[in-house]
């Protein structure tokens, strides 16, 4: 089989929101264990725009973003499960796209926490390669991190999941959302839209938790959401002082109190950060150590964690909630996004 020479895309060439095409050359394709996919679709992720923008940190221009890919098998390796990864079979591909796979974290599947993962874009290989996303006709990786979709998923509800989805989904369900427990969702987003429901299929009591009262009746109607708590009125905040076994933050902004927030943990609580603010957080200590509430941080989630996931989201008929725009509309989607119109995700469609 040939070897596609140049991939298309649309990348950032500097700081800002916008991508123009772009074509580059991918890395070498491992005649062994690598997946060559045609990309149908990739979901925007906030952290593509914190990418492209230099929010993150270093980031080497031109960048192809985009860790949220869904496509179709067109090329294995010869030590590829033939089955499993037959040409043609639909699959998807997480924020990680590599790791040692010889290490304690990788031989226990939690491949996302090795210290040698690569991410999907934006990430250096060992030979120096600058990993290219999602915004692009094709994708290759090795295949423990491509991951079959289930034919009950369309591809525009999977390629959310694959970040959004199994971000929320792994901490909740680790930490013991389920009955008898009260949950918290702050920030009703990409993140948080995918949260609400993950703890409500869980077993959880759920309060989505935001700054206006303006999406009340979209969390409780469309989400499941059993309670709302408006940040923004302090009679209504302090009588949720201490009422949450778990509270999930998957949004901050600039001014964010976090003792406001941890003033809503019950004791021995556990508070869990999936959001990832720019700047460093601060808090004073007596908002945690006096009753013992647990800081936990969480990242993505392995692709054994992801499959789980989405056969979970299968047996409780959890969505992601998209809009689906064309991949030539990249830039005019990402400002979308970063202006707060997504609703609750957008999905980039080639």
């Amino acid at each position: 089989m040939s070897t596609i020479q140049e991939y298309h895309g649309h990348a950032a060439f500097a700081p800002g929101i916008v991508v123009e095409p772009h074509t580059f050359t991918p890395r070498p394709f491992d005649d062994d264990y690598d997946v060559e996919i045609k990309i149908t679709h990739c979901g925007i992720c906030a952290s593509d725009i914190h990418a492209i923008t230099g929010g993150r940190g270093q980031c080497t221009y031109p960048l192809v973003p985009g860790h949220e890919i869904v496509g179709h098998i067109v090329r294995i390796g010869n030590q590829v499960d033939p089955v499993k990864f037959a040409i043609g079979t639909r699959v998807g591909v997480g924020a990680q796209c590599s790791s040692c796979l010889s290490c304690h974290q990788c031989h226990r599947h939690r491949e996302q926490l090795c210290n040698q993962r690569v991410n999907t874009y934006n990430s250096k290989t060992k030979d120096g390669y600058i990993t290219q996303g999602g915004y692009a006709d094709y994708y290759r990786c090795h295949a423990n991190f491509v991951i079959p979709i289930p034919s009950e998923l369309p591809s525009e509800i999977a390629a959310p999941m694959l970040c959004a989805g199994v971000t929320t989904y792994v901490p909740l369900k680790d930490h013991g959302a389920g009955p008898g427990k009260k949950v918290g969702v702050v920030g009703i987003g990409g993140l948080g839209h995918m949260g609400i429901q993950w703890a409500v299929a869980l077993g959880a009591e759920v309060t989505a938790i935001s700054s206006s009262s303006r999406k009340e009746e979209l969390c409780k109607q469309e989400l499941g959401a059993h309670h709302y708590l408006d940040m923004s009125n302090a009679e209504v905040m302090k009588a949720a002082a201490q009422q949450f076994d778990i509270l999930l933050v998957t949004a901050n902004g600039l001014d964010t109190n976090w003792g406001t927030f941890f003033d809503l943990v019950a004791t021995e609580g556990k508070f869990i950060l999936v959001a990832a603010p720019d700047t460093p957080i601060s808090f004073y200590f007596y908002s945690i150590i006096p009753r013992q509430i647990n800081l936990v941080g969480s990242i993505i989630g392995s692709p054994a964690q992801i499959e789980e996931m989405f056969a979970f989201a299968i047996e409780k008929n959890v969505r992601s909630i998209v809009q689906v725009m064309p991949m030539a509309q990249a830039t005019e989607a990402l400002h979308k996004v970063h202006d707060g119109q997504a609703r609750f995700r957008i999905v980039l469609e080639a």
